[in-house]
């Protein structure tokens, strides 16, 4: 049975991190079949991370940021070509060319997208960005390098707070407008939410928090020039990018009868996809952003992710049970890790800080700007982040990893004392926040659409 699963064919919608990693992995494991890679971008897979830092600032090009292939892994590249569906029973990809592409088993590594500005008309004003492929970045890159009179950030998470971080960089005068209580709120909670706003601040960004953008306004010659927000001001700006999270590539899937919906595929610990009625598919498989999967450390709840880090380990596990017998296959139980480079601070994070009660300072402190904080829930540790103290994650997923009681033990590097008392995590509901979560508890069902058939 191993020597079949080597064999046959093989397709992966997704050319991209997941899909790349997971090309290499089948050819390492032993796959000697066909194997095809399909991508709707014309380029091969590139780094996004580097997109919303080093393109901005001009330090690399936006065609530059290729990812480094391990191997050959010997694949028919189909890109520039869109799924635009999926025949479960005729075992195909419907293409945007027309052409089905015929499978004996299948990795969804479609990802994510950037959220559009909900208004089309305004969304294709001249001077109007969204940041996700490096097209993106080259054109945002150049606007940038112009040098507009200034520039409006629509959303606070991560990818808009990199950007408002570039602009200073470059000298760019820049307003973030967020309709939470604070910047990377979301993410991380109240209390490092209150740092990263005095970041914002003390590095001269306009910073406006509980508000939303209204409208966009064009000059008449289909120019951005300005945003009406919701306490009736207005921000006067060349450039608006529009920062308001991801939305995961799952329409193509609609008719498929899986468990695909706005949060994502969702699949089992070892990258089977769920159909919608909770039973695990055989052949079809499932990696990276675009997949939701139960985490035991996380009470089993499906766990949605946008970092690097997932991608990578999700894939190689898809791959590995692609090509293995049932008894050799591999969860994927990888703790969610990500991190961002923003305003002078490196900020890392391990677990899932959202999943907390309450929140303990254990190293450093907010006004030395090097610290590192503990998330617990329910009295165990569920997550710790870093800032200007990566090396001290690694004590802190260990802790995670194996349930620990929170607040944690005293012992930590600068903390020969009991830490401080813990204080509510203060993370709000991603509902009042204009950038959702990159990593995301979303409860159990497989998927909300679920239609009941009578037979």
């Amino acid at each position: 049975m191993t020597d079949d699963l080597r064999k046959g064919r093989i397709v992966i919608v997704g050319a991209s991190l997941a899909g790349l990693r997971a090309a290499e992995t089948l050819r390492e494991e032993g796959f000697t079949g066909s194997l095809t890679v399909v991508g709707d971008e014309a380029y091969p897979p590139y780094d996004r991370p580097p997109l919303s830092k080093q393109v901005l600032l001009g330090q690399t090009a936006p065609d530059a940021t290729g990812l480094p292939i391990r191997r050959d892994p010997d694949a028919e590249w189909r890109l520039g070509v869109r799924a635009t569906g999926l025949d479960p029973m005729g075992k195909r990809v419907l293409l945007s060319d027309g052409d089905p592409l015929p499978f004996d088993r299948l990795l969804i590594a479609t990802g994510t997208r950037a959220r559009p500005w909900p208004n089309p008309e305004e969304a294709a004003l001249e001077g109007v960005f969204t940041l996700r492929t490096c097209d993106d970045a080259g054109g945002l890159a150049a606007r940038l390098a112009a040098g507009p009179r200034r520039v409006l950030v629509i959303g606070g998470g991560f990818t808009g707070s990199e950007i408002a971080s570039a602009c200073r960089e470059r000298g760019l005068e820049v307003t973030v407008a967020e309709r939470g209580p604070g910047p990377l709120v979301g993410a991380l909670g109240g209390t490092l939410s209150k740092l990263a706003a005095a970041m914002h601040r003390g590095h001269g960004v306009d910073l406006r928090c509980g508000v939303t953008v209204t409208a966009l306004h064009g000059d008449g010659g289909g120019r951005f020039i300005g945003a009406d927000l919701s306490d009736g001001s207005r921000v006067e700006a060349d450039v608006c990018v529009v920062a308001l999270g991801a939305v995961r590539n799952v329409e193509w899937l609609a008719d498929a009868g899986l468990a695909a919906g706005p949060r994502g595929v969702a699949c089992d610990a070892g990258c089977r996809a769920f159909n919608m009625y909770g039973i695990v598919t055989d052949d079809v498989f499932v990696a990276g952003d675009v997949s939701r999967f139960p985490h035991p450390l996380f009470e089993y709840q499906m766990l949605s992710l946008e970092h690097w880090g997932n991608a990578v380990a999700q894939a190689e596990v898809a791959a590995h049970n692609m090509v293995s017998p049932g008894p050799l296959r591999r969860p994927h139980l990888a703790v969610p890790m990500f991190w961002s480079s923003q305003f002078g601070l490196n900020i890392k994070s391990v677990g899932v800080p959202s999943f907390s009660d309450q929140v303990v300072i254990a190293q450093g402190s907010l006004e030395a700007r090097r610290l590192a904080m503990v998330y617990g829930y329910r009295g165990r540790v569920t997550a710790a982040v870093t800032v200007n103290m990566a090396k001290s994650l690694e004590y802190y997923q260990h802790l995670i990893e194996t349930a620990a009681p929170f607040p944690p033990a005293p012992g930590a590097a600068d903390r020969p004392m009991a830490a401080e008392i813990p204080v509510p995590s203060d993370v709000p509901d991603p509902k009042g926040l204009s950038h959702g979560p990159t990593v995301a508890l979303t409860g159990y069902l497989p998927d909300r659409r679920l239609t009941v058939v009578q037979h």
